[in-house]
């Protein structure tokens, strides 16, 4: 019982300052981009707990449970991903935007703005409905809820902490559960692993293969979770707005910065917690079946929480683990329903529907659509069976659909406006096509056409092909619609600048 009482005391703290929050939203700037003043340290907090959602602490830890450390390549993508968006960040902030569809119409047209947006909301409203599913088995497991009766709940909580304040609310909170996370996770792991045995057991009860590069698979197998992941964290919305919300370019590089070595520490951690506690459980005669199928495997680390001290993690540690899962769960939810519901809002209401439409009725539109949503998101999570196949698909639906054009306007001045709309429909729709064929597939015959993480690679290829071809049978767009995008850094720049200023006056004297 003090597991659930605990997890409600932790979520009514998150409520509270959502609702103090509410008060000092006075328009879209503050409910998007949290008024773009959030200093660095908030700004590594957010952007950790956005990352680190359900994909990683069930469907990442449950691959980790059942293939060993080689899991550890679905992370390193997102991790070489940041490292490039760490090298576009200052140039993201000083453009200034809302939303990453604000960035393909000012660089492309209306409608690459209006595909961008159309990807963003199937693939966000995805990764939104696996948070409602990860907290029915939170809600299942520290109160014996039906799950169904959790995720309704999860999904009801989401959708008004979001509605309050929006980004405002998801930046305080965040640092909080940022520390949260860091903490639980980076004290159960020393704690099970010497409980345990230490390496002797872990040999004695898993596999070899889980302490190998790839595992039991291969390198094909490797870069089909390495590339969605990969692909996504390069193109995915809520990074830019998390950099389009800091105080100025110097904060988003050293964010961007702090993020990446927080984010590879605590995904190392969580897959090593996995992977630890799935060697003791499995061993157990009475649950040596319960964490061998997909499905099973993703509560690893809440079975781990709820059941801390068979593992060696007194009470009070397996008390802040729960808090932390929760933390994980809510944070990445509130995120994924906040973007595309600023998409509907910014791409598509206020630039084409009303664009004349009050600060205050905009800031009531999007909170209607936090709510559709939800609904949908809902709606979309009864159409998968694991969480790991939500995630991979809706990573595809970003890597493949946004991505290539997102990354082109940045690093290739001579993409055209052909070649980056074509792009952004050849990656939806392929992505699209595929899963509707392996849904029909796995109906009739059991099983799919192509498994989800391999989407990707037939998606995302056919993507940049035709931004290549087309942008090159094209001709080239001015100098007008790239040089913001292409421009060196301004604090590079002017420290180039200044150089060359200084090694003239001492050649003059």
């Amino acid at each position: 019982m003090i597991f659930l009482w605990v997890a409600i005391a932790y979520l009514v703290i998150l409520m509270t300052i959502s609702v103090s929050k509410s008060f000092l939203v006075k328009g879209q700037e503050d409910f998007m981009v949290a008024g773009r003043s959030v200093p660095t340290a908030r700004l590594v907090g957010t952007l950790l707990c956005t990352w680190m959602g359900s994909g990683s602490l069930l469907a990442g830890a449950g691959l980790a449970a059942r293939v060993g450390f080689s899991e550890l390549w679905m992370a390193a993508g997102a991790w070489t991903g940041i490292i490039v968006v760490f090298f576009l960040a200052a140039r993201v902030r000083r453009i200034a935007k809302f939303t990453v569809p604000d960035i393909l119409e000012m660089r492309y047209n209306k409608w690459a703005r209006i595909l961008g947006t159309i990807v963003i909301v199937i693939a966000y409203t995805t990764i939104a409905g696996y948070q409602f599913r990860a907290g029915g088995f939170v809600l299942n497991l520290v109160a014996g809820m039906p799950e169904w009766q959790g995720v309704l709940l999860t999904a009801g909580f989401m959708v008004v902490f979001t509605a309050f304040a929006g980004m405002m609310s998801i930046v305080a909170v965040d640092i909080i559960n940022g520390a949260l996370i860091t903490v639980a996770v980076l004290l159960a792991v020393p704690l099970v692993f010497i409980n345990i045995g230490g390496v002797e057991h872990l040999t004695a009860t898993l596999d070899p293969s889980h302490f190998t590069v790839f595992g039991s698979n291969n390198f094909f197998w490797a870069m089909g979770i390495f590339l969605p992941s990969f692909f996504l964290l390069m193109g995915d919305s809520n990074i830019y707005q998390r950099i389009f919300s800091a105080k100025n370019e110097k904060s988003a590089k050293s964010a961007v910065l702090w993020w990446v070595i927080g984010t590879i520490i605590v995904e190392t951690a969580l897959a090593s917690l996995a992977i630890f506690a799935f060697s003791h459980f499995n061993s157990l005669p009475s649950v040596s079946e319960m964490f061998l199928s997909i499905a099973d495997s993703e509560r690893i680390i809440l079975h781990t929480a709820r059941y801390s001290t068979e593992v060696g993690i007194p009470l009070w540690g397996g008390l802040l683990l729960l808090c932390a899962s929760i933390a994980i769960i809510t944070s990445t939810g509130n995120s994924f329903l906040l973007t595309p519901s600023t998409n509907l809002t910014r791409d598509i209401y206020q630039r084409f529907i009303n664009p004349d439409a009050s600060i205050k009725f905009i800031v009531t539109f999007q909170r209607i659509m936090i709510l559709l949503l939800g609904i949908l998101a809902y709606l979309l999570l009864t159409q998968f069976t694991t969480i790991l196949a939500m995630a991979l698909t809706a990573y595809t639906m970003v890597g493949a659909g946004l991505t290539p054009a997102l990354m082109a306007t940045f690093l290739w001045k001579r993409v055209t406006v052909a070649g980056g709309v074509a792009s952004i429909a050849t990656g939806m729709g392929l992505t699209l096509l595929i899963t509707l064929i392996n849904s029909i597939m796995t109906h009739h015959t059991g099983s799919p056409m192509l498994d989800e993480q391999y989407i990707i690679l037939p998606a995302a290829s056919a993507s940049i092909l035709v931004l290549i071809l087309v942008s090159l049978a094209t001709p080239p767009d001015p100098k007008e619609k790239w040089k913001e995008f292409i421009t060196r850094d301004a604090s590079l720049a002017d420290a180039m600048k200044e150089a060359e200023t200084i090694a003239k006056a001492q050649g003059d004297k």
